[in-house]
């Protein structure tokens, strides 16, 4: 797959969708786009989760279907370029991961007959943001898989408390592009779990090295890791500044407990992608994403590092790991 590029969200009023849009043609492949903010070399794995999400419901051949690839590679700034490539292409679906996308893919084709938008976000609450009407009809150009549980930053915090009972302070890091609701969620839930946040914006990979230096340096308990694409593809670079901070953290993605990282408590993520690309495939047949209702992660995975909690001087508590999907020795 070649390196392309990608660009920041504007926003947009859901478009109406006409009942016929876009029904395919006889003989004709149907395309579906894929618009993805972040690495390349993150990208393979979520695509391969896609096509075996496709399987899932009948799309098992290459000639069923064209999946046509727009990767940022880490460049928001370069979104719109590609989603309009993904419209010159006469694409009939277009997954689009991350907020910014999203919007970025709708107002691609708001000169245009509006193409079904499947969003994989984990960081928006689509009712309260406009994307959508409601969960079961979103009445709109755009579904997918949404996850906007506020009660899982209390969580996160909860674990951190449990496992340092001292704890008083906390960083959390935040990618702007992901949009405030998440923060405001954990801020929330840090005032009532009595702790002190101190708030870094991240938004790029050298950002993150610096947020976790200043971190060490002002003293805090712990790290919470907040959701976006930045940090979803990098759980190794967020684990490695972790353990070499001697930070306690924790995050939504379980790969960055498995790669040296504390904690982790979140859906697992290629099963999310799985979604994306059975729902895909359901568009591909009935083009009408008002009707298809919005999948959230069910499953959900807390992952233990033990062998890292040992390296930085925690000693996690037998109740934690007694409830641990994954105990990492």
């Amino acid at each position: 797959m070649r390196r392309r590029e990608v660009v920041a969200g504007l926003a947009g009023a859901a478009a109406a969708w006409p009942l016929a849009a876009r029904a395919q043609q006889p003989g004709k492949v149907p395309k579906i786009g894929f618009l993805y903010p972040g690495p390349v070399a993150a990208s393979h794995v979520r695509i391969n989760a896609i096509l075996a999400g496709l399987r899932e419901v009948g799309y098992r051949e290459a000639r069923q279907f064209e999946l046509v690839s727009r990767i940022a590679d880490g460049d928001f700034a370069k979104l719109s370029t590609l989603a309009a490539e993904l419209i010159h292409q006469e694409v009939d679906v277009i997954i689009a991961v991350s907020t910014a996308a999203i919007r970025t893919a709708q107002a691609a084709t708001a000169t245009t007959t509006p193409v079904p938008i499947i969003g994989h976000d984990l960081e928006t609450d689509p009712v309260a943001s406009g994307l959508i009407e409601s969960y079961a009809r979103p009445g709109g150009q755009i579904t997918g898989v949404f996850f906007d549980f506020p009660e899982i930053r209390s969580k996160w915090l909860e674990l951190l408390q449990e496992a340092i009972p001292s704890l008083g302070s906390v960083a959390m890091l935040w990618d702007p592009v992901s949009g405030p609701a998440q923060k405001n969620a954990a801020e929330s839930a840090a005032d009532r779990s009595n702790l002190t946040v101190k708030i870094f914006e991240v938004r790029t990979t050298t950002e993150l090295s610096d947020a976790f230096r200043a971190a060490a340096r002002e003293g805090v308990g712990a790290v919470l890791v907040l959701s976006s694409p930045l940090f979803g593809t990098h759980p190794n670079l967020l684990a490695d500044l972790a353990l070499h901070h001697r930070l306690p953290a924790i995050t939504l993605f379980p790969d960055f407990a498995r790669t040296g990282g504390l904690m982790a408590y979140g859906p697992n993520l290629l099963d999310t992608y799985r979604t994306v690309g059975s729902m895909a495939g359901k568009l591909l047949r009935n083009p009408k994403p008002s009707d298809l209702a919005i999948e959230r992660p069910s499953r959900f995975e807390l992952v233990v590092n033990v062998r890292t909690a040992k390296a930085i001087g925690v000693t996690i508590p037998t109740s934690i790991l007694l409830r641990a999907d994954e105990v990492i020795e």
